[in-house]
C-alpha cells in the first residue's frame, strides 16, 4: 500500500495521473490530506470510483489519541498518539502569546542516550514517516481547536538521526496548499549529529536551529551525551560557525540546567569563548525531574544566565510549561508503557 500523506504534491500528481486521472487531482488530494481527513470518502469533490481505487491503493495514516493530558496551569496540552503499528509517539501543544506551537516527535524512541532524557530509555525502535511528522501538526490543530503557527522538532528522537523523513516533512508542511507554516516559524534540534548540520548548512533553509548542548567541555558533555564521543564538542562549535557563515542564521543553543554538573561559572566562560565571532541565543531550560535519572534541577540557573550576559550573551530561561502533566519528552509515553506490561502480566 502506498503510504500517500508521505507524498508530495508532484508525486501526488504523478500518482493520480498513473491511474488516469488528470494531474489536478493531485492538488485535491494534497490539500484533503492537509486537512486531516479520516478516510477517503470524505474527499468529497473526487469521483466515487476514484475514491474506491484510492482505498484499494493506498494507506492513509490516522493517529489516535489514546491519551491527552491538559494542563490546568497554562493550556498545554499533552497527547500520546497510537500509529498503525501500535507505537506511540508525543506532541505537545504550548501557547504563547505570539502563537501556538506544537512540539513533535521525529522516532518512536531515542538511540542517542542522554543521561537526563526520558525518551531514550527503552532505546529506539524506528523512525517516523513524513506522514507521520505531519499527522502530529494537523490532528494536534484539529483536536484542541487551536491554530498551529510553530513547529518544534524537539519531542522523542534525533531528527537528525531521521534527516530524509525530516526534510519531505518541512516540505510538505510548508507548502502553500497544505498548512503553509513558514520556515522560519520552524525549530529543528539536534544533540549534535554533525553530518546533518552540514547538510542543512548547505541547504540553507531559512529555519531556525537548535543544538542540545547541556556542556560545553568534552568530559561532562561525553558523561552526559554519549553522541559526544562520536562527534566532540569541539568539532560541534565548528560546525555551528561554519553553519552561521554559510546561513547567516542565528543558532540556539539548549541547556538543561543541572545541579552540581554543568552549571559552573567556568563553564559559563567556556561557551562564550566558544561561541565568539558568532551570535547565539542560550537557552537555559530548569530540568525536569525524571524518576529513573540520578541528576536534579540546578540551583545556579538565573547566576549562570547572569555570567553568561556579562560576556555579552544572549541568555533567557525557558518558561515551563505543563509541569502537572507529564510534559518532558517521554514521559507519558514512558507511563503508557509501564501500564501496558503491568497489564499483560
Amino acid at each position: 500500500m502506498t503510504d500517500i500523506k508521505s507524498m508530495t504534491l508532484p508525486e501526488l500528481r504523478d500518482l493520480l495521473q498513473g491511474l488516469g486521472e488528470p494531474a489536478f487531482r493531485g492538488k485535491q488530494v494534497f490539500s484533503w490530506l492537509s486537512r486531516g481527513v479520516t478516510g477517503f470518502d470524505e474527499m468529497s469533490n473526487l469521483p466515487l470510483f476514484l475514491r474506491e481505487r484510492l482505498k484499494e491503493t493506498c494507506a492513509l495514516s490516522v493517529p489516535k489519541a489514546v491519551r491527552k493530558q491538559a494542563s490546568a496551569r497554562d493550556g498545554t496540552i499533552k497527547y500520546l498518539w497510537e500509529l498503525a503499528d501500535g507505537n506511540c509517539i508525543e506532541s505537545v501543544l504550548m501557547r504563547y502569546r505570539h502563537g501556538n506551537t506544537v512540539c513533535i516527535s521525529s522516532q518512536v524512541g531515542c538511540r542517542m542516550g542522554c543521561a537526563f532524557c526520558a525518551s531514550t530509555i527503552a532505546g529506539k525502535v524506528r523512525d517516523l514517516t513524513p506522514g507521520e511528522l505531519l499527522d502530529q501538526v494537523i490532528f494536534t490543530q484539529k483536536d484542541s481547536g487551536a491554530p498551529i503557527s510553530n513547529i518544534v522538532l524537539m519531542g522523542i528522537g534525533e531528527p537528525m538521526d531521521n534527516l530524509d523523513a525530516v526534510l519531505k516533512f518541512l516540505e510538505l508542511v510548508n507548502h502553500p496548499d497544505g498548512l503553509n507554516i513558514g520556515m522560519r516559524h520552524i525549530s529543528l534540534s539536534t544533540c549534535g549529529v554533525l553530518p546533518g548540520i552540514r547538510r542543512m548548512a548547505e541547504l540553507g533553509l531559512q529555519l531556525t536551529l537548535s543544538v542540545s548542548l547541556h556542556a560545553p567541555d568534552r568530559e561532562t558533555r561525553s558523561r552526559l551525551m554519549p553522541v559526544n564521543r562520536a562527534y566532540d564538542v569541539e568539532d560541534l562549535f565548528a560546525a555551528c560557525h561554519d553553519y552561521f557563515g554559510k546561513t547567516g542564521r542565528r543558532i540556539s543553543f539548549e541547556y538543561a540546567m543541572i545541579d552540581g554538573v554543568n552549571d559552573q561559572d567556568w563553564q559559563a566562560d567556556l561557551i562564550a569563548r566558544r561561541l565568539r565571532g558568532m551570535p547565539g541565543h542560550v537557552n537555559l531550560i530548569p530540568l525536569n525531574d525524571v524518576a529513573e535519572s540520578p541528576f536534579r534541577p540546578s540551583r545556579r540557573t538565573a547566576a549562570f544566565q547572569k555570567r553568561l550576559e556579562s560576556h555579552g550573551l544572549t541568555a533567557t530561561v525557558r518558561r515551563s510549561l505543563g509541569g502537572d502533566i507529564d510534559a518532558a519528552c517521554g514521559q507519558l509515553r514512558r507511563k503508557a508503557e509501564a501500564e501496558k506490561g503491568e497489564d499483560s502480566q
